[in-house]
């Protein structure tokens, strides 16, 4: 059964803990739709895990529409929610409804997700007003990576969480349909979701949220660069990867692959291959 916003809204009322997962191209979307995942993020992260930035600031909107469309391609029943990159949506109201509107019409996206509390709220309430779901998100911002000085955790003080939850409620009011809380202390993460009627997504943020996201390649063990505290890993893909890759190169090199069984023979007898080789 397909997975929509009213879904995700029903799980928060029922108490049922909604999953998400990033996915950024075709293949990967079609395993992960095919475990039954409600929600998969086509993040900005690509420019980290499957472009090589050294942060999410260079991704542009081309990139992000090219990978939402391999998402929906491969996402039957998941809800794809398309990342909002870095100067997409900040400069103006009507350039982040364009966006917004490019990411639904070219890529695909069941919905959006932009970045910021109350300094976003305009942009959130003109993009739901043109009838396109918005996520929210709050907590460690990836985009603001520069003026928070690096990755750090958030509403670590009475102020600093005093400020997330006036942000989650402003997302909310602004029409938000839910709201992602990253790197946020778990006890301010929970009195956030018991504060809101719209689900809370949490990355690196407890227990207490609606549901969670984690980057693919951080809990299969693929993106060795770095590992936040929040990431655990269920399967060691990499490794599984890096000894197939070894495999195949010591096979290839001693000449045991291809093999018969990996290889067609030609339909002609040994007089004509033997002709063959006169040519």
């Amino acid at each position: 059964m397909k997975t929509t916003v009213a879904t995700i809204r029903e799980m928060k009322a029922s108490g049922e803990k909604i999953t998400m997962l990033t996915a950024y191209d075709y293949s990967t979307a079609k395993l992960m739709d095919e475990t039954g995942v409600d929600c998969l993020l086509v993040g900005d992260s690509l420019g980290m895990v499957m472009l090589g930035y050294e942060d999410t600031l260079s991704v542009t909107m081309e990139d992000m529409i090219h990978h939402t469309k391999a998402v929906r391609r491969g996402a039957k029943d998941a809800l794809v929610v398309g990342d909002m990159p870095f100067m997409s949506y900040q400069v103006s109201v009507q350039e982040a409804v364009r966006n917004a509107g490019r990411l639904v019409q070219e890529g695909g996206a069941h919905a959006v997700k932009l970045e910021g509390g109350a300094v976003v709220r305009e942009q959130i309430r003109a993009i739901t007003d043109a009838s396109i779901p918005v996520f929210g998100h709050i907590g460690l911002t990836p985009q603001s990576v520069n003026a928070f000085g690096g990755f750090k955790v958030r509403g670590q003080s009475v102020g600093a969480a005093r400020q997330l939850i006036a942000d989650a409620k402003e997302v909310e009011a602004a029409g938000a349909v839910a709201v992602v809380l990253e790197a946020i202390p778990a006890p301010i993460a929970r009195i956030i979701t018991e504060k809101l009627s719209i689900p809370t997504i949490g990355i690196g943020a407890g227990a207490g949220c609606d549901g969670q996201v984690l980057v693919y390649q951080d809990m299969l063990a693929l993106y060795g660069d770095f590992r936040p505290k929040f990431v655990k890993v269920f399967a060691d893909a990499g490794e599984a990867m890096r000894r197939g890759f070894a495999a195949y190169i010591d096979e290839t090199r001693s000449g045991a692959f291809p093999s018969v069984e990996h290889s067609w023979g030609a339909d002609m007898d040994e007089s004509e291959l033997a002709a063959l080789r006169e040519l």
